[in-house]
């Protein structure tokens, strides 16, 4: 619970100094950042995180772009990405290990990883499935089978804080009275958490 308590506030203090324009990003960077969806204070209650939404930063002819799963996986220009988020900021964090990510290989092959969930529709119900895509699956995915980089643990729907009636509203929304407790479940909390990432300078 002190270790909950500890990356709840870690990352309010980053969200505090989150950037409010764009800023440079490179291939690979991971972006977070508030949504203003229907189900974005959902999550950040079940997660005890300010971050609801995230995607994978792609470089195209020198410009970056956000590979994102929302209606379908597709790639955003980055400035069209951030202004969809509340008050225009985000959160850049990439690998600890900037090594792995300079050898040109693993790019592509991240790049291709990631890429092959492009077209595929949103999965608001969050199953563990490449039929259907949602945004953290969508990264921790593109970097576990291109790289063998695991960023953050899976864990099951019942481990979230369910508590809150707005929560407990949007599930019955989504499962009616069959909540798959058990499925699980990779948040955009528990990758920013992830001690192989950190805050992009």
């Amino acid at each position: 619970m002190k270790r909950r308590a500890q990356l709840i506030t870690a990352a309010l203090l980053v969200w505090s100094c989150a950037r409010p324009a764009q800023a440079a990003v490179r291939e690979g960077d991971i972006v977070f950042q508030t949504s203003r969806s229907a189900q974005s204070q959902a999550i950040q209650l079940a997660t005890h995180s300010p971050f609801s939404h995230m995607g994978l930063v792609v470089i195209r002819n020198g410009r970056p772009m956000v590979l994102e799963a929302i209606a379908h996986v597709q790639l955003t220009p980055l400035e069209e990405w951030t202004a969809r988020g509340e008050n225009g900021r985000y959160v850049v964090k990439r690998l600890r290990d900037e090594t792995i990510l300079k050898n040109p290989k693993n790019r592509a092959a991240l790049e291709k990883a990631a890429l092959s969930f492009a077209g595929k529709p949103y999965d608001p119900y969050f199953e563990w499935t490449d039929d259907r895509i949602y945004c953290s699956e969508l990264v921790w995915k593109a970097y576990q089978r291109a790289l063998g980089v695991q960023l953050g643990p899976l864990a099951p729907l019942k481990s979230f804080d369910l508590s809150n009636r707005l929560v407990q509203a949007k599930l019955t929304e989504r499962y009616g009275d069959k909540v798959p407790l058990g499925e699980r479940v990779i948040s955009p909390a528990a990758i920013f958490d992830s001690p192989l990432l950190e805050v992009a300078p």
